[in-house]
């Protein structure tokens, strides 16, 4: 099934991983009629990317806050297809678990509604792995899928979020919409998304040049994860789109979750780093700064410094019990559902996502050199 002629919304559309879902609507499919591309601010660098785009799809940009329920309407008026990626990313505390919920739960809810309102016959939302864990016990799974059995205890603001938002959008799978058809919704776990323009590979960037370009070991290497390359993450939306609007896919995907991963070897989130950057002389500690247990207990100490001292200053800490945790349990699951389902196959190798990402990181380092430099003085 094509998306030819078709009106869809995307949320979060200048954010990294929208912008590559823009990009492959435009630049990959056949004509749509029309993509509304809807963000809270977008960068003057995304903003011209769009600007580049000749084709005969019309792009209407859309700033606003996903919180706002005249906006919402305005924004699903006229739209069969949303996509939606916008949400508050948060694995350290940084942000208040009000705002959270604000956006990455009422907000989704919000914009289900609208769809109702608005006869949006097809739904695709951007969860997290974070959603199935790991949980605060660190319980390793190995090539998972989405039968496997798993005890999903989420203790941190943003997992939890993101697991609310996503029930909201499956439970919302046929919901009558007020012109008698029905609403089909799907949603898409991605592992770790990485690759150019990532904001937390960047991070970790900026803190291997200021540890004279070497990488501080945060994971062990035991600790394997898949993570994902951005473009195929993109991808992955675009078919999940195509299959939606086919009614003989469609019956398998409607109110169903699917796991996102491709063929990136298996590996530690921190030996990753250094995979992507070892061809630009990046070096990597051989061992966690302290041992697992006590890194724990350190993290558990951060946060009751950070709890006593509430009352009079905000503290957040560098690290916590969550983050220790999800660093350092073997993770993976499989893509097989998505394949089989929607036809989702990877579009790029991982040769191909190292080396765009590796390009992009390699022209970022002088910039940043400079940056931190500047910082520092």
């Amino acid at each position: 099934m094509s998306l030819a002629g078709v009106s869809c919304l995307v949320t979060g559309a200048g954010g990294f991983l929208g912008q590559r879902i823009v990009q492959l609507l435009l630049e990959e499919e056949e004509e749509l009629a029309e993509i509304r591309l809807l963000d809270k601010a977008f960068s003057n660098e995304a903003l011209g990317r769009f600007g580049k785009f000749q084709g005969k799809t019309e792009v209407k940009i859309l700033e606003g806050d996903i919180r706002d329920v005249t906006f919402m309407l305005r924004a699903c008026r006229g739209v069969s297809l949303v996509i939606h990626t916008a949400s508050i990313i948060d694995t350290l505390g940084l942000i208040e678990k009000q705002m959270l919920w604000e956006v990455n739960v009422t907000g989704t809810q919000l914009l289900l509604e609208a769809c109702a309102h608005c006869n949006v016959q097809y739904f695709i939302y951007t969860s997290s792995i974070e959603v199935t864990g790991p949980n605060y016990k660190g319980d390793p799974v190995f090539n998972g899928d989405e039968d496997t059995a798993y005890e999903s205890i989420l203790t941190f603001p943003y997992a939890q979020s993101k697991r609310l938002a996503e029930d909201s959008v499956l439970k919302a799978d046929g919901q009558v919409l007020e012109d008698g058809s029905v609403l089909m919704t799907c949603a898409l776990r991605s592992m770790y998304i990485f690759g150019e323009g990532c904001p937390f590979l960047q991070g970790h960037v900026d803190k291997c040049l200021l540890n004279k370009n070497v990488y501080l070991r945060f994971s062990r290497k035991e600790a394997l994860v898949n993570p994902v390359y951005v473009g195929n993450v993109a991808w992955a939306h675009v078919q999940a789109a195509k299959a939606l609007r086919a009614p003989q896919k469609a019956k398998h995907m409607r109110g169903q979750f699917y796991y996102i991963s491709d063929d990136t070897p298996h590996m530690s989130y921190a030996d990753l780093n250094y995979e992507l950057t070892r061809e630009l002389g990046f070096g990597i500690e051989p061992r966690l700064p302290m041992p697992l247990t006590m890194l724990y207990y350190f993290a558990l100490l951060l946060e009751m410094v950070s709890f006593l001292l509430r009352p009079f200053v905000r503290y957040i800490p560098s690290t916590n019990r969550h983050l220790v945790t999800l660093l350092n349990t073997p993770f993976t699951f499989s893509y097989r559902k998505a394949q089989k389902d929607f036809g989702y196959v990877p579009r790029y190798t991982w040769e191909e996502a190292k080396q765009r990402t590796c390009q992009w990181i390699a022209s970022m380092v002088p910039q940043r050199r400079l940056y931190l430099k500047s910082k520092a003085a």
